[in-house]
């Protein structure tokens, strides 16, 4: 199984539960996070996205971000793969509006480079194919998330995969959130420690996320994990 995450805890925030126990069963799960490249001495609204968390200007973010999701991948039991391509604020969104917004200029390509990053590790992981590609719904409208739920679409019709979408979290928590499509899955009780533990080792992201990690344990504990189709291993 290979789930496709947009950004560095993307996948473990909506989809952990599911992530461990297929792990915990014996099969085979691969997360592929696909923006997750480095840029050296950022600016504007990109270097705001790390000092808005306390982060000096000097860190190297994105590999801190990087080993925060090694450490939450190995507490789900699954491997990961970390893709170089850029974050929004990187290709020239100015703000986190235009996050939200229309595409910009020059970034219309996205899906398909997503596309052909994605393929690449296909091929060379599981030969091209795979019982099962994850994605999200892009509930929240954030153009990262949006791109990446393109490009699962495209290798599902291209290869003739079976896809599920999930609905984004913490997105779907937000008041005013769009109900998300298709049908709830409550992780066992195994499979929530697992998750919650992994969600722990984003420290960068809880506060910004879910106002600190009790609240993410809160939060989590009480949210089913949503898939769209039903999953065919659920």
């Amino acid at each position: 199984m290979l789930a496709v995450s947009p950004h560095l805890d993307d996948a473990a925030f909506s989809a952990g539960g599911l992530l461990a126990g297929l792990a915990a069963a014996g099969a085979e799960v691969l997360v592929v996070t696909v923006f997750t490249g480095s840029v050296p001495d950022p600016t504007g609204f990109a270097l705001a996205c790390q000092t808005d968390k306390g982060l000096a200007a000097d860190v190297d973010y994105m590999a801190l971000r990087r080993a925060e999701d090694d450490a939450a991948l190995a507490a789900l039991g699954v491997r990961g793969r970390h893709l170089p391509l850029l974050e929004a604020p990187h290709r020239g969104y100015t703000s986190a509006a235009a996050l939200f917004g229309p595409v910009v200029a020059g970034d219309e390509g996205c899906p398909r480079a997503v596309v052909e990053a994605v393929g690449g590790v296909l091929d060379e992981e599981f030969g091209g194919g795979v019982d099962l590609l994850l994605g999200p719904q892009a509930l929240g409208d954030h153009v990262d998330h949006r791109h990446v739920r393109d490009a699962v679409g495209g290798l599902t019709r291209e290869r003739r995969l079976n896809a599920s979408l999930w609905a984004d979290t913490p997105y779907v928590l937000r008041p005013g959130a769009a109900a998300p499509a298709g049908v709830p899955r409550r992780p066992w009780e195994g499979e929530l420690e697992a998750k919650v533990a992994a969600c722990a080792a984003y420290a960068t992201q809880l506060g910004f996320q879910f106002d600190g990690e009790a609240a993410m344990a809160r939060a989590l504990q009480g949210l089913p994990e949503t898939f769209d189709p039903p999953l065919p291993l659920a």
